[in-house]
């Protein structure tokens, strides 16, 4: 994990990109052209230092969760955080001190009475983390746990979900700790009925001090960026706290974060947030965003008239409530089809891809795409069950998955069980491309026998097709070594033109990890397989076909004179090589031969466009 003083990145700020503004910003802007004449309410007066606050002061910054800082108006002024505090206090209690403990002392209903009510439930628990009762009960948990240090662990934590050291306002601190009698009866309430178990000025220095630590509108966007993004600083990438304190703090911010004017905020904007009488909102829009605002004009209900302005536009203009969500769960998957349209890069011979041709329902496949989430993995489940009405080995690849949530765990798991239990084999491709999916997917395979995994989905499908060959006998014929009649290249050609042909190739034998042809060299020669097994490469690794029997390679030397990629032996090959100035020779001496294999080839290309053309159509089609 990185430290509170990691630097955010670099090149992800929209207000100091050279850049055109992106739209979003754009709207930011026009947001607070239009709201920032809005003078109505007035600053908070209880706590007499803020109302030393500039009242012409409106800052706003967003921050999205991959990172992106967007800045407008007055977003560098500092302020104190006062009851935002409560959100990321009460999530550090969870994991600090554990969920038990938290919810067996406080509760999280609503209270119907105003925030620094003096008033506790029939069970004499606070009624929730967002008003005062609740929040000193919290920094109580953190004192005893973290004892005279408790303060500095807070302002450490805090700084950690800013993602930069914060500070506190001292003369803040000494002006709430002055004023504080309301706050004292409540804790002295709380102590009396055991839910403070400490020292009260001990407690109440700890939450007096949390209240007063200094932020800017961007500090809070990015404090709420990271409750978007599951606990993690989207920024510094330091994972703060866990899922499960993030997904119960926005809960008790949804129904509670706002005052007595919570209900009418989820109603009309509809994202979990939480204000503070020292000007600021944060609103977190779960994997998506954090929103912070900073005006310190109030309205009656202790919140930033401006700020509720803000994100009301934002909310209305982008559709972002929460409750008002869209999206297909048939999009978790990209494409579907068996190996009919598209097979491995692994050519076959004509008895392989008969077989292969008659059973290619044999194999389905599925390219996986997205967040996948308990929804689109429920519609993956039903579609596998679908498949296996014909399929014996079912790939899933996941190349191009973000994320697996729990839910969506869980599904693959129960549907990995069922599959082997009904004899078929789940093969999963892609597997080590996304740190985010790899460990899922490894608990997924642990104690599965019928389970397998491919770094490639080419291998992966490589691996069925060879499975289907084999169960249907088609490797018997491999053991037999291949003639030239067998190679398509040469279709067409009598027996007497092939011995002809032969005449002017040359037997070669190459060795397992043997390089036979090497990328950029000048092309001399066409090489026919007989037996063993070579693959054309790229020079990074990437495999472009693997070759059987009867099969030909370096033929692109008839049309290039350049190799374009290389050719390994991965078994003991022996091949029968064609130099091209001999063929030169030969094709003058015999025209309408050489017209043969040119048409030939001409076929063979042809195969590889469709198939890469059938491929293209799959994708552009989901």
């Amino acid at each position: 994990m990185q430290s509170p003083t990691a630097a955010p990145r670099t090149g992800h700020s929209a207000a100091s990109s050279t850049l055109p503004a992106p739209p979003l910003e754009r709207f930011l802007q026009s947001c607070h052209t239009d709201i920032a004449s809005d003078n109505s309410g007035a600053v908070a007066s209880y706590i007499p230092e803020l109302t030393k606050a500039n009242p012409k002061h409106f800052g706003v910054s967003l921050v999205t969760t991959d990172g992106y800082v967007y800045e407008v108006g007055d977003s560098a002024i500092p302020f104190t955080i006062q009851s935002i505090s409560k959100a990321f206090i009460f999530a550090l209690a969870l994991e600090t001190i554990g969920p038990d403990r938290v919810e067996s002392t406080i509760g999280v209903e609503p209270s119907g009475d105003a925030f620094n009510a003096i008033r506790l439930r029939p069970d004499f628990r606070p009624f929730n983390p967002m008003v005062n009762a609740g929040a000193i009960a919290c920094s109580a948990l953190i004192h005893e746990a973290r004892g005279a240090d408790a303060s500095g662990y807070v302002l450490e934590s805090l700084s950690r979900f800013a993602g930069r050291p914060l500070s506190v306002d001292e003369s803040v601190y000494e002006s709430e700790s002055l004023t504080g009698d309301r706050n004292r009866a409540i804790a002295y309430l709380l102590r009396n009925y055991d839910v403070i178990k400490g020292n009260v000025d001990e407690v109440l220095r700890v939450y007096f001090r949390q209240c007063a630590i200094l932020v800017t509108a961007r500090d809070l966007a990015v404090m709420a960026a990271t409750l978007a993004n599951r606990g993690m600083n989207p920024l510094t990438d330091d994972q703060i706290i866990s899922p499960y304190a993030v997904s119960h703090t926005l809960s008790v911010m949804t129904s509670s974060g706002m005052y007595d004017y919570a209900g009418e905020w989820i109603y009309r904007v509809g994202i979990p947030a939480k204000s503070g009488v020292g000007g600021g909102i944060i609103a977190s829009l779960p994997a998506q965003l954090g929103l912070g605002t900073y005006s310190p004009l109030l309205d009656s209900h202790g919140n930033s008239v401006r700020g509720l302005k803000t994100c009301e536009a934002l909310s209305a203009h982008f559709d972002l409530h929460v409750l008002n969500r869209n999206g297909d769960v048939r999009t978790s998957i990209s494409a579907e089809y068996d190996i009919r349209a598209t097979s491995s890069r692994r050519s076959r011979q004509p008895h392989e891809q008969e077989i292969l041709e008659r059973h290619h329902a044999s194999c389905h496949v599925f390219e996986l795409s997205g967040a996948l989430a308990f929804g689109g993995v429920e519609y993956l489940s039903r579609r596998i069950l679908q498949a296996r009405k014909h399929a014996q080995f079912i790939i899933l690849d996941f190349g191009r998955v973000t994320t697996l949530s729990e839910a969506a765990v869980r599904l693959l798991a129960s549907s990995f069980s069922e599959a082997a239990s009904n004899e078929a084999t789940i093969v999963l491709s892609s597997v080590g491309k996304q740190a985010a999916i790899a460990e899922p997917l490894a608990q997924l395979a642990e104690g599965n026998s019928k389970l397998r995994k491919f770094a490639l989905l080419d291998e992966a499908i490589e691996w069925a097709e060879d499975q289907i060959v084999y169960r249907h006998g088609g490797y018997e014929r491999l053991k037999v070594p291949t003639t030239l009649r067998e190679q398509a290249l040469l279709a067409g050609l009598t027996d007497a033109e092939l011995e002809m042909l032969a005449g002017e190739m040359k037997a070669r034998t190459y060795r397992t990890g043997e390089r036979i042809v090497r990328t950029g060299e000048q092309a001399s020669a066409l090489f026919f397989l007989l037996s063993g097994m070579v693959s054309v490469k790229l020079p990074n690794g990437v495999r472009l076909a693997t070759l059987a029997p009867g099969m030909v390679f370096g033929e692109m030397a008839l049309l290039e004179e350049l190799r374009t990629a290389d050719v390994w032996a991965d078994t003991t090959s022996h091949c029968l090589e064609l130099p091209l100035d001999a063929y030169a020779r030969f094709r003058a001496q015999h025209p309408h031969i050489g017209e043969r294999v040119v048409r030939n080839l001409a076929g063979l290309l042809a195969k590889r466009l469709i198939l890469s053309n059938t491929k293209v159509s799959l994708l552009t089609s989901h």
